[in-house]
């Protein structure tokens, strides 16, 4: 009579999953030269990974639905122009993966709250995901504020990038 152990299983689940071929992950590593800036250049719809002043990489963008002009309240379909920080990762993104941007800062709450507005916040770079694959090949800017790149492209970005990392947007 065979008694199966628990590390027994465990090799032997592991062993079948190797077998078969395992989905490509999403999630890759990198190795090169830290980024220690991203510029955003909203005019050019292009965006630049930077260590120092050397260009990483570089890549075609969507913005908000109303590219021109900074964010300034919720709901504005404005894509932020400034400086702010990578703060945060999101693994389960509704958009394939997503990298947060510091949006909105202290100046950015001063101003909408001096007219009684919010100035919103959840802005992202990120990939396109079903809803952005089915409406970037009909809209060039379809976002709801953030950067938008392709699912191949955001899994290179949320590779390279670190929290707290600037990231400059011109406009």
């Amino acid at each position: 009579m065979y008694r199966a152990t628990r590390r027994t299983v465990t090799l032997s689940l592991l062993a079948a999953l190797a077998a078969c071929g395992s989905p490509k992950s999403r999630f890759k590593t990198y190795n090169g030269p830290p980024v220690t800036q991203i510029v955003v250049n909203k005019g050019a719809r292009r965006m630049y990974l930077l260590h120092d002043t050397t260009v990483l990489k570089s890549y075609d963008i969507s913005l908000g639905n109303e590219p021109i002009g900074h964010k300034q309240f919720e709901g504005d379909g404005k894509t932020p122009e400034g400086i702010y920080f990578i703060d945060r990762f999101n693994p389960r993104s509704e958009y394939h993966l997503s990298v947060g941007v510091s949006y909105p800062n202290e100046q950015d709450k001063e101003y909408a709250e001096k007219l009684g507005l919010s100035p919103g916040g959840d802005i992202f770079i990120h990939g396109r995901g079903p809803l952005g694959n089915a409406l970037a090949p009909k809209k060039q800017d379809w976002t709801a504020g953030c950067i938008a790149v392709k699912d191949e492209e955001i899994e290179e970005i949320y590779a390279m990038v670190r929290g707290g990392v600037p990231i400059v947007i011109n406009p």
